[in-house]
């Protein structure tokens, strides 16, 4: 599928893009934890049998080894991972890389990038992040798992981990518990993805496949062109 853009969008490692929001940044970071909030991972209900694959009804009982079986608080901030004094990504993976454990940090921005008419959501490694219509928001629930989470990897994180943001309000963030026991993050009640056909900033190569698949905005909406 040939990229959505009709123009580059970075130029010397810098992608011209436009954060939507200004980063909060009225606390320092010895006080960053107080900027945000602190929410509990909900358990994602059981799923009905026709949205079960044959490859996801041997999912194991218990969490994988290093996650825990209750609700573990997460620390969303209102503020940049920079601004806490970190660097790097925080342990995410790039394109279709195989997301071996849950990052110890995630960051949601948003931006503005054509042809999108709307704001969408990006990682900190500028990959976009998308929603799935088969998904539910009110109770959050993932439908994507076994093979559809190969093409398409959940954001997880840490339990216990922190979600940075740059434009996005604290209170569209949550998560939710997985089949494979991973915690996912939400925007909006949406559970939020990578795609694996994304391989370098500013591409948007899953924007509306299969008509399910959309760039997400920064209240859980779909970006729209």
């Amino acid at each position: 599928m040939n990229p959505l853009f009709t123009r580059p969008l970075f130029n010397g490692g810098a992608v011209r893009r436009t954060v939507v929001a200004s980063v909060l940044a009225l606390c320092g970071a010895a006080s960053l934890s107080a900027c945000g909030k602190t929410i509990t991972i909900g358990d994602s209900p059981a799923p009905a049998a026709s949205a079960v694959s044959s490859a996801a009804s041997t999912s194991p009982s218990s969490p994988p080894p290093g996650q825990n079986s209750g609700n573990s608080a997460l620390q969303v901030v209102d503020s940049t991972a920079q601004d806490a004094g970190l660097d790097g990504n925080g342990g995410t993976v790039v394109g279709a890389a195989v997301q071996e454990a849950p990052p110890k940090w995630v960051q949601l921005s948003a931006v503005t990038s054509p042809p999108l008419s709307s704001p969408h959501l990006i990682n900190i490694n500028q990959a976009a992040l998308y929603r799935f219509d088969d998904d539910s928001a009110s109770p959050s629930q993932s439908a994507c798992n076994a093979a559809c989470a190969t093409k398409w990897p959940p954001v997880t994180v840490q339990e216990g981990g922190n979600v940075y943001l740059a434009g996005v309000n604290p209170k569209e963030v949550g998560a939710v518990r997985r089949q494979d026991g991973q915690v996912q993050i939400t925007v909006g009640g949406w559970p939020v993805y990578r795609f694996a056909g994304d391989s370098k900033p500013g591409d948007l190569n899953g924007q509306g496949i299969d008509g399910k698949w959309f760039a997400v905005g920064p209240t859980g909406e779909k970006a729209t062109q």
